[in-house]
């Protein structure tokens, strides 16, 4: 499968975020990874549907949009309505009956539906998804923060969300070129990366050798 490079926001500068957005795009970005945050289900607070309705004006690449909150069910249509292409839920916030009626409200909507898990959540958890969903995330750090290091322990789980599911496997954090390496050789081919790519000089170059670490 094609490695796609999707720069999280969440690294980029909010002062000029229209110009960063822009350049990473200009860059070779496949998407974008919206990092939501309410301050509940992680210990920090990033943005909601109105600043995605706002970047969503500024370019024309995927938005996936990443609700780290409690009771997402809540704001699904909000986050839709302001441009989401895609969302992704985290197991650990919602059943597996209600993930099945999201996914139908979504694909009403032509939204794609994701779902994720934290590094200490275990693959059992997610198993009942994998026929629901049209994509997985895996979080490689604790969520609510970057900047973080990478967590290893989360390998074994791509390889095997890799042997059962035949769809996009995304892996968010701690991601650059040596750690893209390993999850890429799991089985992953969608890679958010943001310190990475908005902290270096030349963010061309920084999405090129993420593509192209397999």
């Amino acid at each position: 499968m094609k490695t796609k490079v999707a720069p999280s926001i969440l690294s980029a500068d909010f002062g000029r975020l229209a110009e960063e957005i822009r350049a990473v795009e200009k860059a070779g970005a496949d998407l974008l990874h919206v990092d939501i945050m309410d301050g509940h289900f992680v210990p920090n607070i990033t943005i909601g549907p109105s600043v995605v309705k706002d970047i969503r004006k500024v370019t024309k690449l995927p938005l996936d949009v990443h609700l780290m909150i409690e009771e997402p069910q809540k704001f699904i249509d909000r986050f839709v309505d302001a441009g989401s292409n895609m969302l992704t839920l985290h197991i650990e916030t919602v059943s597996v009956p209600k993930l099945m009626r999201i996914k139908e409200r979504l694909k009403a909507k032509g939204v794609k539906l994701g779902i994720t898990l934290n590094p200490s959540t275990s693959f059992s958890k997610i198993r009942p998804a994998l026929g629901i969903v049209d994509f997985i995330l895996v979080m490689s750090v604790n969520p609510g923060f970057g900047g973080q290091n990478f967590i290893p322990g989360v390998l074994p789980k791509i390889k095997n969300l890799r042997s059962q599911f035949k769809g996009d496997i995304a892996v968010d954090g701690g991601i650059n070129d040596r750690t893209a390496r390993l999850v890429v050789q799991a089985g992953a081919n969608i890679l958010a990366a943001g310190s990475y790519i908005f902290k270096s000089n030349d963010y061309k170059q920084a999405i090129r050798s993420l593509r192209c670490a397999k």
